[in-house]
């Protein structure tokens, strides 16, 4: 199998402009300011490496008779000015953003309607489009969107689970610094990245002749260039991209708990269930469900995740999902349920942890020579285990929502 080193840098194109907005209103109480919510989320996706525009009011600061408000595109402040909701969506169409977000609810309406563009789903990209309203107020969000758009709760993870899974592969990217890629290693069943501080690890979903005559010219790219192909809807490239996050946040000197977690698990609430197998779970979780592609008696077929997930205890899933796409159908079907990603194509970053996955179960390379030679090899996940370590992460425990 081929092995390949060298790069030059290469940055990331900006977001195509919009077609259509996704919009969600913060509900909350009359006598409740959310504003500073929504200033706090906004600042959250912007140090994620997100392009976030729009403001919200500076709660209780006010110059002369005008409320002080948060330019979500930098963090400054500002009095606001007649028709500064449109002018910041203009703004945020033009430079292809991640998030448009007004605290008043009559600015946002006003905005939208001057940018003509369709509210709802709609074909190509959609701008998400965040604003709030007083409960009494409702039936006026329910005029503006009609059966369109989210009511959200005022709390920080109501705000996540509303950006949605289906972000997390945007996210995992724009965490990876601008770094070389030092060598390729691409073997039958796994492909192995490394970066200056790490390998990542990635299971092949097919075998990979298709990729092997482009991978020199591929490991040109920066690992960051690199990891943007997690969000590919070719499998083979997709695995390449998760090996580059990996070879970026599975860093050699990363600190965690001994094991994949799977055994905290075992006091769930509820039935567990498993989609894609790993050797010794059912003695780990002797009652658990597990769903596979390829069922074998007593195992449930991928079909079944739509009734299994929704009333679990908890679920665990094979780090194969984060390449097939399946994760984020997922973490929707087991939402408010703790869920793990496991196997060693795991990014072990707390990025993760907003999207709903409470424990990260990965593989730390220590000997990345001697792991290359086994990828190469055609080597099993059991057989890494002697070139690095196994490690989980589990998600803190959230703080009390501020009101």
């Amino acid at each position: 199998m081929l092995e390949t080193s060298r790069r030059p840098q290469q940055t990331a194109a900006p977001n195509p402009a919009p077609n259509w907005l996704r919009p969600g209103v913060v509900v909350h109480d009359p006598s409740v300011i959310v504003d500073r919510l929504i200033v706090d989320f906004a600042a959250e996706l912007r140090t994620r490496g997100f392009v976030t525009r729009g403001f919200a009011r500076q709660a209780a600061v006010v110059i002369g008779e005008a409320p002080l408000s948060v330019d979500l595109a930098t963090g400054k402040t500002f009095v606001e000015t007649p028709l500064a909701a449109e002018a910041h969506l203009a703004r945020a169409i033009r430079d292809g953003a991640d998030l448009f977000a007004v605290g008043r609810f009559p600015g946002c309406t006003d905005a939208a309607r001057a940018s003509k563009l369709p509210v709802g789903a709609g074909a190509g990209r959609g701008l998400p489009l965040l604003t709030t309203i007083a409960g009494g107020a409702i039936h006026h969000w329910h005029q503006f969107v009609r059966h369109e758009g989210s009511m959200i709760a005022p709390n920080r993870r109501a705000l996540w689970e509303w950006w949605g899974a289906d972000r997390l592969y945007d996210d995992l990217a724009l965490g990876v610094a601008e770094v070389e890629t030092r060598r390729i290693v691409c073997g039958p069943r796994w492909i192995l990245v490394e970066g200056p501080e790490g390998a990542g690890l990635a299971y092949l979903p097919r075998h990979p002749r298709e990729l092997l005559p482009r991978l020199p010219e591929l490991s040109k790219l920066s690992l960051r260039a690199l990891a943007q192909l997690c969000q590919s809807w070719n499998p083979l490239e997709a695995a390449l991209g998760v090996a580059a996050l990996n070879a970026f946040y599975n860093r050699a000197d990363l600190d965690g708990a001994s094991g994949n977690g799977v055994r905290g698990f075992r006091g769930a609430p509820g039935p567990v269930v498993v989609v894609g197998a790993f050797p010794g779970v059912d003695s780990i979780l002797p009652h658990c469900a597990i769903i596979e592609t390829d069922p074998r008696p007593g195992e449930y077929p991928v079909a079944a995740m739509e009734s299994l997930l929704p009333g679990c205890g908890g679920a665990i899933v094979n780090s194969s999902a984060l390449i097939n796409r399946n994760l984020t159908r997922i973490l929707r079907l087991a939402r408010h349920r703790p869920v793990a990603l496991i196997g060693p194509s795991t990014p072990l970053t707390p990025r993760l942890h907003d999207y709903g996955l409470a424990v990260l179960g990965g593989f730390v390379a220590r000997d990345v020579d001697g792991l290359a030679q086994a990828v190469r090899g055609g080597a099993t996940p059991k057989d890494f285990a002697r070139y690095g370590r196994y490690i989980h992460l589990r998600e803190p425990e959230a703080a009390p929502e501020k009101r």
